[in-house]
């Protein structure tokens, strides 16, 4: 397990990560979240030790994160670091034998991942010469070249089409079915809803949301879908009722100071009801209000 415990880092009189906590559980799959400029980058390069870190700490299986524990984690940065110039199969093979890797050994992971992502046919092109989405595949295939223990990545999802984000998905699947923590961050809320085990948002430098999809939702704001046969307009008069919008399905409701019960009732009393529902919050209607 990765554990990260009131992390600070400053830049200058700027706090950009202000004692920020989360846990990325083995075998978990665990999204990062937030706007521009919340920290998500700057943590990950402290958890990397990229960065220094000002306050805090980062754990690996419970003791302090050492140099020889990151050299076992999978890194993929925000600024992508391979060489545009230099052929994509030699870039792997020699980050593979900076792992440790023999030199047959090396090849042969770098063949299976070039396949799976299917560029066998560009190992010899050089980076720069590839679409940007295929560059970032070979990013990711850089990351897992050595099979790592930990896996961070910065928005490796960005640039890929649907189907190299279903092949992405999937290869991360299979490391946390291994037990390989993973931390990845992502602008894209409906992935990281659909893949993520527990999500992390973070505001400003510090964390205003931790859990799994379904534990943020529960602490959200409830909010109902009320549909009706007749006009709704008397909904904007009855006290303790805000609308927030009404499409073909219904009109959304916040309640504030009256029961679901009063609402119904006066509901009936004005005409028939189709439906009375709570709405469960998307994770980006969370994201909204707890970054508000």
């Amino acid at each position: 397990m990765l554990e990260v415990a009131d992390l600070v880092r400053r830049f200058g009189d700027h706090v950009a990560v202000d004692g920020v906590s989360f846990t990325v559980p083995a075998g978990a799959l665990t999204g990062f979240v937030g706007g521009n400029g919340a920290g998500k980058t700057t943590t990950m390069r402290m958890i990397m030790g990229v960065l220094a870190i000002h306050g805090g700490t980062v754990r690996w299986s419970g003791r302090e994160v050492g140099t020889a524990d990151r050299r076992g984690f999978g890194y993929m940065p925000e600024e992508r670091g391979l060489y545009p110039k230099q052929p994509v199969l030699d870039q792997l093979i020699y980050l593979a034998r900076l792992r440790g890797r023999s030199a047959p050994a090396a090849r042969q992971r770098a063949g299976e991942l070039l396949e799976r992502f299917q560029l066998t046919e560009r190992g010899k092109d050089k980076l720069e010469a590839l679409s940007l989405g295929n560059q970032q595949r070979v990013q990711i295939a850089a990351a897992v070249i050595a099979e790592p223990k930990a896996l961070i990545l910065d928005e490796p999802f960005s640039g890929l089409d649907p189907l190299a984000v279903d092949s992405m998905a999937e290869l991360l699947r299979e490391y946390t079915a291994q037990g390989v923590p993973v931390l990845f961050s992502s602008h894209q809320l409906d992935l990281v809803e659909r893949l993520c085990d527990q999500l992390v948002i973070l505001a400003r430098g510090k964390v205003v949301g931790h859990g799994s999809a379904d534990e943020l939702r529960a602490g959200g704001r409830t909010r109902y879908r009320l549909a009706l046969d007749g006009d709704p307009g008397w909904l904007d008069g009855f006290g303790g009722v805000r609308v927030i919008g009404s499409n073909g399905q219904g009109v959304l409701l916040e309640l504030d100071g009256v029961s679901t019960d009063d609402l119904l009732a006066e509901a009936l009393r004005r005409g028939s009801v189709r439906e009375l529902a709570a709405v469960r919050p998307t994770v980006a209607e969370i994201y909204r209000e707890v970054t508000a």
